[in-house]
């Protein structure tokens, strides 16, 4: 498996592994159109990283800077047939290096209310439940699960 990071033409394959991922249509992560995805994936500051093996894509990330300390993972996912193999933690840690490098101290995330079945996985990973406000939630769904992790900005983990 190899990252690498997103580009214009990899929008479709982008949002098709969001739609394979299988949230729950209540989420608004059913409602993202690739139109939504260019605005977020490349507007200043922000990006995302594809898994791809064997030819095909595995899984995927978005970033966006929250102010000069937070940077923001969004929009991770992973084709079924791909999890519990290292997918989707190689994501995570791959934004986390992006924090770092960037002098950011900290990744934030939301989980939708119904998608709590994954908050273990971040909880492995190091990421702790906060009070935060999370400052891009739609108006049309509950409010979420707000993660942090605080990055240190010595060695990646």
């Amino acid at each position: 498996m190899t990252l690498r990071p997103v580009n214009l033409d990899d929008l479709p394959a982008f949002h098709a592994v969001m739609m394979a991922a299988g949230m729950d249509p209540r989420s608004s992560w059913s409602r993202t159109t690739t139109q939504d995805l260019e605005r977020s994936l490349f507007s200043p500051g922000a990006g995302g990283f594809l898994a791809v093996g064997a030819g095909e894509v595995l899984g995927c990330v978005g970033f966006r800077p929250d102010g000069p300390r937070t940077l923001t993972l969004n929009k991770l996912a992973t084709v079924p047939q791909a999890r519990r193999l290292g997918v989707g933690r190689a994501l995570v840690r791959e934004v986390e290096h992006v924090a770092r490098m960037g002098g950011y101290g900290r990744v934030l995330l939301a989980v939708s209310q119904f998608n709590l079945e994954v908050l273990p996985f971040y909880e492995k990973l190091g990421y702790s439940v906060t009070d935060d406000p999370y400052a891009h939630a739609s108006p049309a769904s509950p409010s979420p699960v707000v993660l942090v992790r605080m990055i240190d900005k010595g060695n990646d983990a």
